[in-house]
């Protein structure tokens, strides 16, 4: 599969899914969900120029690493190991969960109700729900210390997540506006088909091709634990690295059960492959 991707002969979306499935990944676990990186970083121009490189996110970097001061931020942090953490990581939440997937697909049925019932019966409070696609990548990566979420397959090939089709009352945010369908970058015209139709394009495109396999080693490779990954600026919680936790060893039940809702809530590092 490698080689068929090395000379173009299946996408970067296959190939990806691929990956995926091979570190034990799955559409039926919502913990354990597809993980795709976000590839662009212009979500701000009327139309959306795929030849030019400051387009396109740098897929070496993980996401708590995409400016200057954000990745030292990070570095600082795992440098001191504030004194409420039990372990030295730079991100205490992850690039992906069962919260951040139900997100993304709450205007959509089985999602909707899975995300009510993680957030305890009702929907978030509407200025913390999904509602642009550019507000989302601001805030994961630049704006907000405890968000570097990636993104899922969805966003590639399914506009139907995009629309509020079952005219679900999401809540008024603060400064007025009442959450509808997802605000779409201007270069999508406001059509969800144009926005993935470009965002798929933008998966597939040269830049792209020659960089993923950067993002690929941060997320599944050898830049995904040891000295590669603090060098990387993407070390985890040790209780994202589900592999790594021998919990039949632990005896206190109460320290089995804090780990296990740590793990479903907050996400798991895929199996390295």
């Amino acid at each position: 599969c490698f080689l068929s991707w090395q000379k173009r002969e299946i996408s970067n979306f296959d190939y990806l899914m691929y990956l995926n499935t091979l570190a034990g990944r799955s559409y039926n676990d919502y913990m354990q969900y597809p993980v795709f990186p976000w590839v662009l970083a212009d979500y701000h121009s009327e139309t959306l120029n795929l030849t030019n490189p400051h387009t396109f996110r740098d897929l070496s970097k993980p996401m708590g690493a995409q400016t200057v001061e954000r990745k030292r931020k990070f570095i600082q942090r795992y440098n001191e190991v504030e004194k409420n953490l039990s372990a030295q990581c730079h991100y205490c939440t992850h690039y992906s969960s069962a919260i951040i997937v139900a997100s993304y697909l709450v205007r959509m049925e089985p999602f909707t109700q899975t995300f009510c019932s993680l957030q305890g019966g009702s929907f978030d409070v509407a200025d913390r729900m999904f509602h642009s696609v550019k507000s989302t990548w601001e805030s994961a990566s630049r704006d907000n210390m405890s968000d570097v979420r990636e993104l899922i397959p969805e966003f590639f090939y399914l506009p139907e997540f995009l629309t509020n089709a079952n005219n679900f009352e999401l809540g008024c945010m603060q400064d007025g506006t009442v959450l509808g369908d997802v605000q779409l970058p201007p270069w999508a015209d406001g059509d969800p088909h144009k926005f993935i139709l470009l965002h798929r394009q933008a998966l597939e495109s040269d830049y792209v091709s020659a960089h993923l396999h950067c993002w690929i080693d941060l997320i599944f490779g050898h830049k995904q634990q040891g000295s590669a990954a603090v060098e990387a600026v993407n070390t985890y919680h040790p209780y994202f690295y589900g592999d790594k936790m021998d919990l039949n060893n632990i005896k206190d039940p109460l320290i089995k059960s804090t780990i296990l809702g740590f793990i479903s809530n907050f996400g798991q590092i895929p199996k390295q492959v």
